[in-house]
């Protein structure tokens, strides 16, 4: 890797550069009329790209965008308690909106994003953050400030936080404009974040009005058509098929396509944890989950059944989503739709994009599987008695009740995604979890993000009291924002997710200390929540009717068994040895 010069000027045109994405030559150019500073240029750049809330933490090294922010009257500042959690809920808000701005300032407040910023580049949110730094007059005399390692070099950082994007720049008067547009077509094409460094007194330095160029998006090349044949062959010979959509489907806003493509081949799909959602579960062609050994045997004869399986999206196979590696897919029988290229044995057609492809697909494909999937079992009934304590089998059949058409639903890893997943998903419900990085802790922010990216729709969180406590202060964010989420918390005494991964549940390392939970909203300065501690099912049950209401934010703490796992959780503890590859 390149090193770092001081000078940002060489820096921004020096081989430093993150983005992996080949797009064409600048098509048309744009002249910057109106005479902006570089903060308020930057800002009002972002803006057009739909987002309206920027997240961070002040420091004086960024104060300069800051005000940019302040002065902006499309983008609004959302003050948050550390620059993880800012981080966490730009990556919520990037889910919905599509993109997201996340602002710390240089080495301290950029260090304690990178854990939120790396699990956007995994999972795919296009998050632009903006890091300020000391002023290129400092910089240039290796002026030792706060914030270094004392030693008068500026950017030692610069390489660790551009590792979390796909594209990094460094902004100056001179390549403010044409820099932004590169920086926002990268990002943007590969769903993922971007590292945006600005000096002090180059934020508040005129903008060049020089010619921009409008960047193209991603096009796919002659290898479309090759594509197209091979797969088309490959699908005409098949005597059943099957489709596993991914999560990118849905960054890329391509479900309806992919939707139409499923419809004209009546093959049947499922979907694994991290891409739950991606599709509508009662579609007549949904199969249902698929984890490997874990899932219904309707679904493994519909997946590991088929002649032919579609990875629509390049599916991750991730000890996660696949019940600790217990797929049984053989690798001949199986194509990738990636974003940019397809894979049909060992032949790879690139750059194709995934879009294109399955819009040439449908057109192209004759065959009709003529699937339909059998009658889904009727939801399970709640159980047990109103004094009866809490357990697995009895919460979670409460939790489908609950849920409801179009909700926003955040599953923290661990065991809420373990118990939420196989719930059925009511129409236009969506899943939000990060099964890949699996940050713990990352629901809670991601919630506060997800509520202020649409407010139109009800936000539930469904989280752990290991993970909360690493981020429950957003409670208080989300309040002061007069955000109405629906918030669960399952106390079971510590890391359940950690005990069912040991041999042994009892190692003192995975006690926590013991939260009142419940009274946490008042003590953040939550004003008219409804909150409660949950013991019994009949307890549940009146505190599931009250938030059902929807008239304000609700806080439920549910107290749980120390060592009642759901059915996956348990599953995950039977194969231990297969998961970590003990032997």
């Amino acid at each position: 890797m390149a090193s770092v010069s001081v000078d940002a000027k060489r820096f921004a045109a020096s081989s430093l550069r993150f983005s992996v994405v080949l797009l064409a030559p600048p098509r048309e150019e744009i002249i910057v009329g109106a005479q902006l500073n570089v903060s308020d240029y930057i800002i009002q750049r972002l803006a057009k790209e739909g987002i309206t809330d920027c997240f961070g933490v002040a420091g004086d090294y960024v104060f300069r965008m800051c005000d940019a922010v302040v002065r902006s009257k499309s983008v609004k500042w959302i003050g948050c308690s550390n620059e993880l959690d800012a981080a966490y809920a730009a990556d919520g808000y990037a889910r919905v909106r599509g993109c997201s701005l996340l602002m710390t300032t240089y080495a301290v407040g950029e260090l304690s994003a990178l854990n939120g910023v790396m699990g956007a580049k995994a999972e795919r949110s296009c998050v632009f953050h903006i890091v300020g730094m000391q002023t290129m007059r400092h910089q240039r005399v290796h002026k030792i400030t706060h914030h270094t390692l004392g030693d008068g070099v500026f950017q030692n950082f610069a390489n660790i936080s551009a590792q979390a994007a796909c594209v990094s720049a460094v902004i100056t008067p001179d390549n403010c404009v044409s820099e932004m547009e590169r920086i926002i077509a990268s990002a943007r094409a590969e769903s993922q974040p971007a590292y945006i460094l600005v000096a002090s007194d180059y934020a508040i330095a005129p903008v060049n009005p020089v010619a921009a160029a409008i960047w193209p998006k991603p096009a796919s090349g002659p290898d479309l058509a090759g594509a197209i044949a091979a797969l088309t062959e490959r699908i005409e010979r098949a005597n059943s098929l099957a489709v596993l959509p991914a999560s990118t489907v849905g960054r890329f806003q391509l479900q309806k396509t992919l939707q139409a493509l499923i419809e004209k081949l009546g093959c049947p799909f499922a979907t694994m944890t991290m891409d739950k959602g991606i599709l509508h579960e009662s579609h007549a062609q949904f199969a249902g989950m698929y984890s490997g050994a874990a899932s219904s045997p309707e679904v493994l004869r519909a997946v590991e059944g088929a002649d032919l399986v579609i990875d629509a999206g390049e599916v991750c196979f991730h000890d996660i989503n696949t019940s600790a590696y217990s797929r049984k897919i053989s690798p001949d029988k199986f194509v990738t739709i990636g974003i940019d290229y397809v894979r049909v044995g060992d032949r790879v057609f690139n750059p194709v994009q995934m879009g294109d492809v399955f819009d040439a697909l449908t057109t192209a494909v004759r065959k009709n599987f003529g699937y339909r999937a059998p009658a889904k079992p009727a939801f399970e009934k709640r159980g047990g008695d109103a004094n009866d304590p809490i357990t697995a089998a009895a919460l979670y059949p409460r939790y489908q009740e609950f849920l409801r058409p179009n909700d926003h639903i955040i599953i923290e890893s661990g065991t809420s995604t373990s118990g939420i997943a196989p719930l059925t998903l009511p129409d236009g419900a969506e899943i939000h979890c990060q099964t890949l990085w699996g940050s713990i802790g990352w629901a809670t922010g991601a919630t506060l993000g997800i509520a202020l990216a649409d407010r139109s729709r009800r936000t539930v969180l469904f989280t752990g009291d290991g993970s909360h406590q690493l981020t429950a202060l957003d409670v208080g964010t989300m309040g002061r924002n007069k955000l109405k989420p629906v918030i669960f918390v399952l106390n079971n005494q510590g890391y359940a997710i950690e005990r069912a991964l040991e041999c042994s549940p009892d190692w003192e390392y995975n006690d926590l200390a013991q939260w009142n939970y419940h009274a946490l909203p008042a003590a953040l300065g939550c004003e008219d929540w409804f909150t409660t501690k949950v013991a019994t099912l009949g307890e549940l049950d009146r505190a599931l009717e009250r938030a059902s209401k929807g008239d304000t934010a609700c806080y439920i703490e549910v107290v749980g068994g120390r060592t009642d796992y759901p059915a996956g959780l348990a599953l995950a503890n039977k194969r231990l040895d297969a998961m970590y590859a003990n032997g």
